[in-house]
Formats: C-alpha cells, sequence, structure tokens
C-alpha cells in the first residue's frame, strides 16, 4: 500500500487527471516521480457526445487501463453536474484500480491567481468564494476549475485540496511590465497584465540546470510554449521578467483559434459596423480566429503542416511570424539571448516550425543543427550557435504534484 496525490485540470468539456506516489517518509516529499503512475482524461463530460462522457486511462508504462463509457446519462437524478458526476466515477475507479495506492490529496491547476495569489494554496470554503470572484478574469476557465474544485469538496470532504496558478509565475515580473496604459482607476481595479501558461513556464525553470551550464540557465532564456493555446516568456535567473499573453489568455501568439494581439480599434469596427455584442466578440477571438480562422481547414498544426493549400501554408506562416516578432520583443526586455526553448504540442513536435522560427532569430546568434532538430532532440543548436535551443516536453502535473505535497501534512 502507498499514498499518491491526484492532479486534476478540469475545463468545460473535460477533465485531465494524473495520480503520482506520494512517499510516506516526510524527507522524500519532494522527490516525486516525474511520471504519473498513471493518467488519462474523461472526455465529453458535458453532454456534448451523444453516447455519454468517456474516460481513457494509461499506466506509467503507456498500457491502456480503461476506455468506457462513463455509466448513466447526465440529467438523471443526483448527475445534473458534470464535474460531480464525473469525479464521482474517477474517483470509484481509481479506488478499484489504482495497485494499492490511496489518494491522500488533490492539486488543481487553477488558471487565475490575480495578484492575490502567487504560491500555491491550500483551499477551504473562504479561498473557494475568494477564486470565484475572479472568474470575471477567466471567464473560460475559472468557473470550471471551481466546479472540479466544489466536486471533490462533495465527494470526499476529507481530502485536502491544493490550488495551483497558472498566473503565480509571472509575479515576479517588475511593476511595468505588469501596466496598461490606462487610467489608474482602471488598472488600481486589476486590469494589468498577468500572464498564463505560468506552470509550463515553471516547469521548465525547474529542470534547465539539468541541460544547460549554471551561467546559461540562470541567463537571458526565452521560453515558447506552443499548443492550441500558444505564448512566450522570458526569464532571467528562471523567472519571469515578460510574457506575451496579459489580462486573459488571448493576447500574444495567434494561437489555435484565437486571434493573439489584435488592434482594438478592429473590435469596435466589428461592434459598429457588424453590430457584433460581446457575446459575438468572445466566440470571434477565442473560437474561430488563429489557425482555423486564417486557414480556413483546421486548428490542428498537424493538418496544416501535410497540406499543400496556400491557406494553409499562409497561416503556418504566420505563425511563425508572430513568434519571431515577440522574440526580438522579449530578447529586448532581457537584453540579448542565451538560450531559446521550444515546448507544447507544437513546440515538441513540429520540426518545420521551429526551423522557421530559428532561421529568423539568426540575428540573435541562433544557429540550427537541422538534423537533430529533424529528430526532434533536446539541444537542436549547432555546436558553434551563440545561443543554445532546447526542446524540452513540458509537465505540469508533476509541477502540481510537489506544491501539492508541500502543502498537505
Amino acid at each position: 500500500m502507498s499514498d499518491a496525490i491526484l492532479v486534476l485540470n478540469a475545463g468545460s468539456s473535460s477533465i485531465k487527471f494524473a495520480l503520482f506516489e506520494y512517499p510516506r517518509n516526510p524527507g522524500d516529499r519532494r522527490r516525486i516521480d516525474r511520471q504519473a503512475a498513471l493518467s488519462g482524461q474523461i472526455d465529453a463530460i458535458d453532454a456534448s457526445n451523444p453516447e455519454g462522457a468517456h474516460m481513457k486511462a494509461r499506466d506509467v508504462t503507456g498500457r491502456l487501463l480503461a476506455d468506457q463509457l462513463l455509466p448513466g446519462t447526465p440529467g438523471e437524478s443526483g448527475r445534473n453536474d458534470p464535474h460531480r458526476r464525473a469525479l464521482d466515477f474517477l474517483l470509484g475507479w481509481l479506488a478499484e484500480h489504482d495497485n494499492g495506492m490511496t489518494v491522500r490529496a488533490v492539486g488543481h491547476r487553477v488558471v487565475h491567481g490575480a495578484e492575490k495569489y502567487a504560491q500555491p494554496i491550500l483551499l477551504d470554503a473562504a479561498v473557494r468564494d475568494d477564486l470565484a470572484h475572479l472568474i470575471p478574469l477567466a471567464p473560460l476557465h475559472q468557473p470550471h476549475n471551481l466546479d472540479a474544485i466544489r466536486a471533490i469538496a462533495e465527494l470526499q470532504p476529507e481530502l485536502p485540496q491544493i490550488a495551483c496558478f497558472d498566473t503565480a509565475f509571472h509575479r515576479s515580473q517588475p511593476a511595468v511590465a505588469q501596466l496598461f496604459a490606462l487610467p489608474r482607476a482602471i488598472t488600481e481595479q486589476g486590469v494589468r497584465r498577468y500572464g498564463f501558461h505560468g506552470l509550463s513556464y515553471e516547469y521548465i525553470a525547474q529542470v534547465l540546470p539539468e541541460h544547460l551550464d549554471q551561467a546559461t540557465a540562470n541567463g537571458r532564456v526565452i521560453v515558447a510554449h506552443l499548443g492550441n493555446g500558444a505564448s512566450m516568456c522570458a526569464m532571467r535567473g528562471r523567472r519571469s521578467v515578460a510574457s506575451t499573453m496579459g489580462f486573459t489568455a488571448i493576447e500574444g501568439l495567434m494561437m489555435g483559434t484565437r486571434t493573439g494581439s489584435i488592434d482594438p480599434g478592429v473590435l469596435l469596427y466589428l461592434m459598429d459596423s457588424q453590430h457584433m455584442d460581446a457575446k459575438a466578440l468572445t466566440r470571434l477571438l477565442y473560437k474561430e480566429s488563429g489557425l482555423l480562422g486564417v486557414s480556413g481547414i483546421s486548428s490542428d498544426m498537424r493538418v496544416l503542416l501535410a497540406s499543400d493549400r496556400f491557406e494553409a501554408r499562409e497561416a503556418v506562416e504566420l505563425f511563425c511570424y508572430r513568434i519571431t516578432r515577440e522574440i526580438g520583443s522579449l530578447a529586448a526586455s532581457l537584453g540579448g539571448l542565451d538560450a531559446l526553448v521550444f515546448t507544447g504540442g507544437i513546440g515538441d513536435h513540429a520540426a518545420p516550425v521551429r526551423r522557421t522560427v530559428c532561421v529568423d532569430a539568426g540575428w540573435l546568434g541562433v544557429e540550427l543543427d537541422e538534423v537533430a532538430n529533424s529528430k526532434n532532440a533536446i539541444c537542436i543548436s549547432s555546436t558553434t550557435s551563440r545561443v543554445r535551443v532546447l526542446v524540452l516536453p513540458t509537465n505540469e502535473e508533476w509541477i502540481i504534484a510537489r506544491h501539492t505535497a508541500a502543502l498537505i501534512k
């Protein structure tokens, strides 16, 4: 028998989960293995699939442990809360299939902590209510994070729960990097640049010394988290100095379905000429733009790279161009560049994207090793490159598990 920490990342239609073994010896609790003992995802919890919610789970070797529909249907007595229903099933399933591990705590990814929550925190009713006040800052994510937290509190109230925030890593940025040029009466109400993907950046910061010498790891580093959601972060001393995302998770880079930075005058024009309201603009900015909107084909980089259509090539070209532009901006905030790191689904696997970005960043001293890049190697810069270029898969779940282990008694 052993103890375990359950890590949850809850969205509107899915819940990702991972189970990490939790050493019973207090001296070993920060030595949690980076590989989850098991992990998986429950999809279509919002009844978007006519057949119902579906769960897949795999063990540490990748062996499939579950591939099944959840029993019952949403709307049955006691099953109206999709997160509660899904987590009730998951906790029961884990009790039977966790190889003797007992869940002792739950760690949650929570998108927004604003200025107040710069560190992970043990959750209680007061903190949950406080985090609910931040829903207007992240309306597409925060409510679902909280739904999962409330569900666990109802299903197993004895389990301690820890919130880990995607905004926390960026609180080390200088004040000027967090400001908007708006009246103080507005910025003092919390309208400022927060930055996101902080748990991913925290992981990269943690492992940089394993791949770079100490001076380079603690030097001027830009990390590109490229996936369906995409952002970049400038680090010095492995702490955030600047980021491309700001008040919301839409600023900065072009993404799978999100515009990234856009002239606000465009929105005023659409409101005036097309009579678009806040709901329509939200759908446009978050769901209908980015790679999907420009290509008219797909938000999936793999599909676009395999296509021979002009629209697909243009979408990829614009994606890379925006990354190149932001590298210049972030390098300026650092006063130069010592290392460039790619992570995220696109960052890990899309060699053509990395190649274009590295070639365009040649003026900063980046030289690419074409063979290493084609093999998705860890180091893809040439031996003569003044800037080290790495490809490092992120591990946000492990970061959450470590924080959870540190905070529970």
